[in-house]
């Protein structure tokens, strides 16, 4: 049981990781923040991190090593440092801009601009990416190690989660390919952990 849930939150994860670019508007001018695909796609987001922390502590109770739990902790850390800056990003700039279209004041974008780049919210945002990062090669050594999941299937997700933070700074065909990495990742891991289910019911 506990394996097919955390198939089936890696899998939902990886796969909103890849809508949040796909649905996002590939610009940040107010027309983009104030759009119902601008909500759409960072609400796919947080709940790619929230399946995240969810699917790495189903990952541990399957593996029941140190490392994976440790692995959890600092996922699930990662991603509350993380969310509070999608959440403003999502609902906050949405209102702002929207506000700026209907009164044609654009000065208003510049609030934008200053909670985006504000030093304590672009810190825990990069901390809690960083610890992201941190828990899924955790996670990635610990399938490794395990000898029940194909050895490899934790390496695309962390690199994902590596890379989350220089995507950033690409194009935007950079950043769908980048989602549709995270995807690879969370598919991966999820065929690795019903294929060793099944294996499991077998014997």
């Amino acid at each position: 049981m506990a394996s097919r849930l955390t198939s089936a939150a890696f899998a939902a994860g990886g796969v909103l990781f890849f809508l949040y670019p796909v649905i996002r508007p590939s610009t940040d001018d107010a027309a983009a923040m104030a759009s119902t695909a601008w909500v759409a796609g960072h609400a796919a987001a947080m709940a790619g991190f929230v399946l995240l922390g969810l699917a790495v502590l189903g990952l541990h109770q399957v593996l029941g090593d140190r490392l994976s739990l440790r692995a959890a902790v600092v996922t699930w850390i990662g991603a509350g440092l993380t969310l509070p800056y999608y959440g403003a990003e999502d609902f906050g700039l949405n209102v702002i801009a929207q506000r700026s279209l209907r009164d044609q004041a654009p000065a208003l974008m510049e609030l934008a601009e200053q909670f985006r780049y504000g030093g304590v919210a672009i810190g825990m945002f990069a901390a809690g990416l960083l610890l992201l990062a941190a828990g899924t090669i955790m996670a990635a050594i610990s399938v490794w190690r395990s000898g029940t999941l194909h050895r490899w299937s934790g390496l695309a997700l962390a690199a994902g989660f590596v890379l989350f933070i220089p995507q950033f700074f690409g194009p935007y065909p950079l950043r769908i390919a980048h989602g549709a990495l995270v995807m690879i990742g969370g598919l991966w891991l999820a065929a690795a952990l019903s294929g060793a289910g099944r294996r499991r019911a077998i014997r």
